[in-house]
């Protein structure tokens, strides 16, 4: 699976932004789900957990959509199956402010990323956040 085409210093300035919903985060832990948005919290990310089967993770409100978050997102980080992205993303651009979509390591859906560049939001895919942060910062 190919990525995007960011270079290091695209990526970078994304991680300038703070307020991250993550779509999927899990309460197991192990999971990526749960370590990525762990360490992303504790280099100081304001994470926003999203999934329907979980009313609070890692003693964070979670909600069952995008749409539904109160606060500010600037970046919605995706942990679910490529095909399940678009509905996703379809929800996601209702809500204004949104800057980045972030399909995780694995993922990609280009239905999704042509929605959600039309509306004007960038789209990383095939990345892992925790990855690209250590890589990027060497924490």
């Amino acid at each position: 699976m190919n990525t995007d085409s960011f270079s290091d210093a695209e990526i970078r300035e994304f991680y300038k932004l703070k307020n991250i919903a993550v779509v999927g985060m899990s309460k197991t832990d192990g999971k990526p789900a749960n370590y990525v948005p762990k360490y992303l919290i504790e280099q100081g990310y304001n994470v926003i957990p999203v999934n329907p089967t979980a009313p609070e993770i890692m003693g964070r409100k979670s909600y069952p959509n995008v749409s539904s978050v109160p606060d500010q997102i600037d970046i919605v980080d995706v942990f679910r199956p490529s095909d399940d992205v678009l509905p996703v993303v379809m929800d996601a651009v209702k809500k204004a402010g949104i800057k980045v979509v972030w399909m995780q390591l694995g993922i990609h859906n280009e239905q999704a990323e042509k929605l959600a560049k039309e509306k004007g939001i960038k789209v990383v895919y095939n990345r892992c956040m925790l990855e690209e942060h250590q890589r990027l910062f060497g924490n």
